[in-house]
């Protein structure tokens, strides 16, 4: 039993030290930087990971298989910077692994070993229950050659291997909570919505497609309507107001970079 844990980072100096240390149990730590101009990197090989400086970005998904290509133990955990792993999960994580490696003799299993993780996230102080953040179970602890990241720049995911999709493939469900850091100012939100929405849009303008004013306007309405009152978003106060909000402001911005991007090309 041996687990590799593997992060992908960019000026995460904030985030990379608390996510480290949160997986002081794992027998490796990757981390794929990609030339961060902060102190993220040293931070890091101080921890005792591994860290590859790397000049490319070549989206969320390439950049982890790349990551995952150092990988050397049998079992991978793949982790965002701002994501931590609570005492209760790793043990959690820890009992599986030997679990499964015990069923199977370490001789091999039969069919793919991936488990999913819920995901709680907290926005600038608040854990958020509602708003569609709730529940969020993300596929993240597999066995190592089972699962890869699909070649999406953004919201990337982990697919099979082998091709195919999980609910044919079947996943485990872990119990205990990944803690998700993702927004704790509204500057860090700012930040990820323009990085995030100029990522979607410019993937979806060079496959050629195209939106309407329309369109972006209509999304952005029903983003709000679905997140605050089908999601149960109000339940959450004014944060979740907020968190709302933003992710109708979020809707919007992809759609109407990808409506500016073909405009211009025009």
């Amino acid at each position: 039993m041996s687990l590799s844990v593997v992060i992908i980072t960019k000026n995460e100096a904030q985030n990379i030290g608390p996510c480290i240390e949160s997986v002081a149990f794992a027998d490796e730590v990757i981390v794929l930087d990609g030339k961060s101009e902060d102190q993220t990197a040293t931070i890091a090989r101080g921890l005792g990971a591994r860290v590859i400086e790397v000049d490319e970005f070549k989206g969320f998904g390439a950049q982890k298989n790349w990551a995952l290509g150092f990988a050397t133990s049998h079992w991978v955990l793949s982790l965002d910077a701002d994501e931590r792993v609570p005492k209760d999960l790793g043990q959690e994580i820890q009992q599986v692994m030997a679990l499964q490696d015990t069923a199977t003799g370490g001789l091999g299993h039969q069919g793919p070993m991936v488990f999913d993780i819920p995901r709680l996230t907290q926005f600038c102080g608040q854990w958020i229950h509602h708003c569609g953040w709730q529940p969020d179970r993300v596929i993240r602890l597999f066995k190592r050659g089972d699962a890869v990241f699909s070649d999406d720049m953004v919201h990337e995911k982990l697919i099979p291997a082998v091709g195919g999709d999980w609910s044919q493939a079947g996943v485990g469900h872990l119990k205990c909570h990944l803690e998700h850091y993702s927004y704790r100012t509204p500057d860090d939100y700012w930040r990820k919505l323009e990085h995030y929405s100029r990522a979607w849009a410019e993937e979806r303008h060079a496959k050629g497609i195209k939106v309407s004013m329309v369109r972006a306007l209509v999304s952005s309405a029903f983003a709000f309507f679905r997140s605050y009152v089908f999601r149960l978003g109000f339940l959450d106060g004014s944060m979740g107001l907020a968190v709302c909000m933003m992710q109708a402001q979020a809707t919007f911005a992809k759609y109407f970079t990808l409506y500016c991007l073909h405009q211009n090309q025009d």
